[in-house]
């Protein structure tokens, strides 16, 4: 017999203390079996009421962090996602039925369906402090709330807060939370479990939505909400790839958060949601976010003190990052005047994320400058991230191994350089490993933690549980080059301005990638990335697989001019406060160019997977999405091709090839992923 989820206790003032605590996770989920258990314990609290419930966790990370996604990818059909959401909706139905005060105790997260369990409780006491996070980021997963959130919401906060809650999936927190009325009161952690039972014995005045949101919600006044809440979406995403947050506005406006009829339209609309191709893949994604974060273990070796060589954009922000994260940091360059730079950005950062003094000032206490090295010796992981040079490197690393810790970890952040000649002069080349961030790396989630042939797979591990300490996501991966990443990259940088060289203007270029659903496009991303790093990788990687660089007379000339994009304030585009300053696009470019864009993209990404880069499919796809932004909702380039059929994907190539030449000659990879998917 399963172990029991919740734990009932009744105490001498006649309060029942619902506690959950499923067994084996570090996170309490509602899944089905969670639910049918909470049901049979609410049964003799509806015959006969208590003095009051509190509903609370018994993890340290937090309340509820949803329902339990992978039940979604069981779903055979909309009817059994009909019957799963209106499931969940009729246990919180009963829950808002009891007729006693009940009071959901956060701290931590209250996410998804967790959230919308507090939602059905009539007051909601949460732990005051930088962990807390309230939301419904449903959307995220292309759904949106099914157990009664999008009628709950509204009720308690209007029409704009809960929508902006629900339609940008962030969450909220603690300050703003109590400000909009999502909780009713805000207290230290440890005072948690007297104020729920304060709510209980001497029950505060019920919470609703202010006057002028009740207004909004008023049948004459939907139409014109409705209008400008579909304009806001649609200026963030088309309807034909992200179809949840019309549908979310489409059931308010019908019904106006108010009846049984808009839970039971709450219940179909999800189940239509869960079967179609967008939620398919966001939900892939979700899964496949949780299996990469998971790489990093258990447990973790015990490092406190990081070093970092090279106080450029990459080295300084890295060590940024990591003091954010809260380890001691020591940053080297050849002098003062190199490092000064990047502890301002630093400083930029942490008022930015930390906004608390306090805060902001140990953070800026942890990073310190370090130009003669007296840091390496104490380092447990030391981060090279000087510029690109074999021979550089390896004259850092024979100066640096002697002085490091036995077990310290020595990490490259190189984006273009094999591993096995950087290591090739090392006493214990097993111990070099790859730490390869994305600029910038305050946004970017990814790592790739990359491995030699000779390297130890305890390092590598260590490495990868390192990545998980910074909240990175680690994809693992083989030493070659470009790695992933900036491997598959670059057909596609190539491509775009290969098209500019035919005299296609570039805010065309760009918005066939936008429209196809990339973050932005790929003219755009090459200034971003730097016109200068653009041109070095591309050279390196096709001198490393053997291939003639294309010709892209144009950006060379703007490395030679030192216009190098964004960080200098001209490349492709001029920038101005950090921005691209693009002229309209004159004309639509020609129907064949999001084919070339994508498919030498997704050709590459095969040609990865042959070559052993990284071990299947989904570990590529993951590292594509989370590395470059390709289009979530496609699932991944590899997932998309699948979609699109692999048969269908070849025979486009071959047609590409005879038009453009042989860069898109399919891969012989292809013949691997047709066997195993749709063709």
């Amino acid at each position: 017999m399963p172990t029991p989820a919740w734990k009932m206790e009744r105490d001498a003032d006649g309060i029942v203390w619902l506690t959950l605590d499923t067994a084996g996770i570090s996170a309490n989920v509602l899944a089905r079996a969670v639910m049918q258990e909470l049901d049979r314990l609410l049964e003799p609290l509806a015959a006969a009421p208590p003095r009051g419930v509190v509903f609370r966790s018994g993890k340290p990370s937090g309340f509820i962090a949803g329902a339990d996604v992978k039940e979604f990818v069981t779903l055979a059909s909309p009817e059994q996602g009909f019957e799963l959401a209106r499931a969940g909706q009729v246990v919180l139905d009963h829950i808002e039925a009891l007729r006693c005060p009940t009071v959901a105790a956060i701290h931590g997260f209250a996410l998804g369906g967790g959230l919308e369990l507090a939602l059905a409780c009539r007051y909601r006491v949460a732990a005051a402090d930088e962990r807390l996070a309230l939301g419904l980021p449903e959307v995220q997963l292309g759904i949106h709330p099914g157990f009664g959130g999008t009628v709950r919401s509204v009720r308690l906060l209007g029409v704009r807060p809960a929508m902006e809650m629900m339609l940008t999936g962030r969450p909220v927190r603690a300050d703003r939370a109590l400000r909009i009325g999502l909780v009713d009161r805000l207290v230290a952690p440890g005072e948690l479990d007297s104020a729920a039972r304060e709510c209980v014995l001497h029950p505060p005045a019920r919470r609703s939505a202010p006057l002028v949101e009740r207004v909004l919600g008023l049948a004459p006044a939907r139409p014109l909400v409705r209008s400008m809440l579909l304009k806001q979406v649609a200026a963030k995403a088309p309807r034909e790839h992200y179809p949840a947050p019309y549908a979310l506005v489409d059931l308010w406006a019908r019904y106006g958060a108010r009846g049984e009829a808009a839970f039971v339209a709450e219940a179909r609309s999800i189940a239509d949601l869960f079967g179609t191709e967008t939620a398919h893949n966001l939900v892939r994604v979700f899964l496949l976010q949780e299996r990469l974060k998971s790489l990093g273990g258990k447990a973790s070796p015990a490092v406190k003190h990081v070093h970092v060589i090279g106080a450029g954009v990459m080295g300084g922000d890295i060590a940024a990052w990591c003091a954010l994260r809260g380890f001691t940091v020591t940053l080297q360059d050849r002098a003062a005047e190199f490092v000064a730079p990047a502890l301002e950005r630093a400083g930029q950062l942490y008022e930015k994320r930390l906004r608390d003094p306090e805060k902001i000032a140990a953070a800026r206490g942890r990073l310190r400058a370090d130009v003669p090295g007296d840091g390496v010796p104490d380092a447990d992981v030391v981060i090279e991230a000087i510029f690109e040079s074999l021979n550089a490197k390896r004259e850092l690393y024979a100066a640096l191994e002697p002085r490091l810790k036995p077990q310290a970890l020595l990490a490259t952040n190189t984006s273009s350089l094999l591993l096995e000649p950087l290591a090739a002069k090392l006493a214990r080349p097993e111990r070099l490993v790859g730490l390869h961030f994305f600029n910038p790396v305050a946004q970017m989630p990814l790592i790739e933690v990359v491995h030699s042939a000779q390297g130890d797979p305890a390092i590598v591990q260590a490495a990868l549980a390192f990545a998980r300490k910074l909240d990175k996501i680690p994809v693992p991966c083989r030493s070659a080059p470009g790695f992933v990443v900036n491997r598959v990259l670059i057909p596609y940088l190539n491509e775009a301005m290969l098209a500019a060289e035919e005299g296609m203007a570039l805010a065309s270029i760009d918005d066939v990638a936008v429209r196809f659903g990339m973050p932005m496009g790929p003219i755009e991303l090459a200034d971003v990335v730097g016109l200068d790093v653009a041109n070095d990788v591309g050279e390196i990687i096709a001198s490393e697989l053997g291939r003639p660089a294309p010709s892209l007379d144009r950006l060379r000339q703007l490395v030679a001019a030192k216009k190098l994009g964004r960080k200098t304030g001209e490349g492709f585009y001029r920038w101005q406060d950090g921005k691209a300053v693009k002229p309209p696009a004159p004309a639509p470019a020609p129907p064949d160019l999001q084919d070339r864009l994508i498919l030498a993209l997704t050709n590459e990404s095969v040609a990865c997977l042959r070559d052993g880069v990284v071990a299947e499919e989904d570990l590529l796809d993951g590292a594509v999405i989370f590395g470059t932004g390709f289009a979530p909702f496609r699932g991944g380039p590899i997932a998309y091709a699948r979609s699109r059929g692999v048969a269908a994907v070849v025979s486009r190539l071959q047609q590409l090839a005879e038009r453009y030449g042989s860069r898109f000659a399919p891969d012989p990879g292809w013949a691997g992923i047709g066997a195993h998917g749709k063709s």
